[in-house]
């Protein structure tokens, strides 16, 4: 990796996740926070509510996270690719839908022996929540990788 490419991925990571956490707990809206892990199996909620609200929350969010690198790194004097920016931002749009409408990461947590840990809420701690964070920062590194190639 060149110095280039390592300042670009540090500054591509950088804007990602302090954008990451604007939009997930400044922008992103009660209603959406609240509905997006809606499912036809919990009472009284509906599949396609928590769909619509979920994908609003990931609209905002991937547009915080656009806005944020195309700011930052003008303001750094960093160049990305136009089609790297894009397609980390689809990976981050749609690894964020699939982990916030929550089923699919419980069903992981299952599968990989977490079953108790992902639905620990107690003791200061939500499995769910330190999960779902985790899930977040790996994709967008990944992500960053993507953009600073």
């Amino acid at each position: 990796m060149t110095t280039a490419r390592a300042a670009r991925f540090a500054a591509a990571y950088a804007l990602l996740r302090s954008s990451a956490d604007l939009a997930d707990h400044w922008i992103q809206t009660d209603h959406q926070a609240q509905a997006k892990g809606q499912h036809d199996h919990n009472e009284g909620q509906s599949s396609a509510a928590g769909r619509r609200a979920c994908a609003a929350h990931v609209a905002s969010y991937t547009a915080t996270q656009a806005a944020a690198l195309l700011l930052g790194t003008r303001l750094l004097g960093v160049r990305l690719r136009p089609s790297r920016v894009a397609a980390a931002l689809a990976l981050s749009a749609v690894t964020h839908y699939v982990a916030d409408r929550r089923e699919p990461l419980r069903k992981l947590a299952d599968a990989t022996g977490s079953r108790a840990f992902v639905r620990l809420a107690d003791h200061g701690l939500n499995g769910a929540y330190l999960l779902d964070q985790s899930w977040h920062h790996t994709f967008e590194t990944a992500a960053a990788l993507i953009a600073s190639a």
